[in-house]
């Protein structure tokens, strides 16, 4: 299996199945001389680590990573920096009856078509524990960042669950407060009965994260090929269970007329431009406008539920699935601090990018 690797300076390689002893990733191109220790990144790691609530699968993982090589005396070193993360909590046995049957909605049946073998173990290396590498290599990048551009915030929260968007105003000291990385203690309050409800009944739901990132400097990333909103929608769309995202206003831009969608822009008294609103979700022609930056992606309700599924077996017979085991009712909760992370990958490479073909020079206004 190729491309398992993403980034064009800042490069990361994901390398692990679900049940296996292990997963991690090699991360290459990370400036020399990055404060970085375990505890750093396990603080990320803490976030989207499985068992946190009644409403994540009660799989317990620990997550807890070592750093393998590329750090010295607390600072990266240039080198490869490889991260490990070793599985302590698998129940293989939970998928013995589906070895020879394809799940619905999962990427069993494609897997066995495209290699004619697969790891029915929790999904292998299709499934979403893959993603606690990303976290990892996020953490890594976000340790980066704070030294190269120390103003950029990255945040990310959950909009929707299921039907369910956010009831009332936005409040965005709450996202911390509740276990769904909603801005509005009222909505989480409904959406805990929600999916409380759909727990039972064995059933799950979807659900849309917004990501953005603030303090983001004016000029990151290329026309046409290497496009920062390119990169951002690759990298979001890449995590597991996603089928859509947007920048900005997004799909909700076709419904505007060209009056309402352009962001008009005026002179700040400090000499730097300032945009009216930001529907471009602050990206134009594929470089940063130094707005917040703003991305969506829409995430499928969890595949593996309690409600039979017709489907085949490898021979060719029909049958019915009922998938056992511990999964997430709505996979989409703990994807917020995926999504956080494949941004602040993105991000760190495009300054890396910059700095090697510009230098940061720009251009003057005023």
């Amino acid at each position: 299996m190729s491309f398992n690797t993403f980034g064009h300076l800042f490069r990361v390689t994901t390398w692990g199945e679900s049940h296996g002893p292990a997963l991690g990733c090699t991360v290459d191109g990370c400036p020399p001389g990055v404060a970085i220790d375990e505890a750093a990144i396990q603080h990320w790691l803490d976030r989207r680590k499985p068992g946190t609530s009644r409403y994540t699968t009660q799989r317990r993982e620990a997550d807890a990573v070592r750093i393998l090589s590329g750090v010295f005396e607390g600072r990266t070193t240039g080198t490869p920096v490889q991260l490990m993360i070793e599985n302590t909590d698998q129940r293989s046995k939970d998928y013995g009856e589906i070895a020879e049957t394809f799940r619905p909605g999962h990427a069993d049946i494609t897997y066995w078509q495209k290699y004619g073998i697969r790891d029915p173990r929790g999904g292998g290396r299709s499934s979403a524990r893959e993603t606690a590498a990303r976290v990892a290599a996020g953490g890594l990048a976000r340790a980066a960042l704070a030294e190269l551009a120390p103003d950029i915030r990255i945040r990310g929260y959950m909009v929707q669950m299921g039907p369910h968007g956010i009831e009332g105003a936005r409040d965005m000291d709450e996202i911390e407060n509740n276990p769904f990385w909603v801005p509005s203690a009222q909505t989480a309050e409904s959406w805990g009965a929600y999916l409380d409800e759909l727990r039972k009944s064995g059933n799950s739901c979807g659900a849309m994260i917004e990501v953005a990132a603030s303090g983001v400097p004016a000029g990151l990333g290329a026309p046409v090929y290497a496009k920062l909103d390119t990169e951002i929608a690759a990298a979001l769309m890449s995590i597991n269970a996603v089928k859509g995202v947007e920048i900005g206003e997004g799909m909700g831009a076709a419904a505007l007329t060209g009056e309402a969608n352009a962001d008009e822009i005026f002179l700040g008294n400090d000499g730097a431009p300032v945009y009216s609103s930001n529907h471009a979700g602050g990206i134009l022609g594929g470089i940063s406008t130094g707005q917040e930056i703003t991305a969506r992606f829409a995430v499928k309700p969890t595949s593996s539920i309690l409600k039979p599924r017709a489907s085949i077996t490898k021979s060719g017979q029909p049958t019915e699935v009922i998938t056992k085991g511990r999964h997430d009712p709505c996979v989409g909760i703990r994807a917020v601090p995926v999504g956080e992370a494949m941004l602040a990958c993105v991000l760190l490479d495009h300054i890396l990018l910059d700095r090697a073909q510009t230098g940061g020079a720009r251009g003057a206004i005023g």
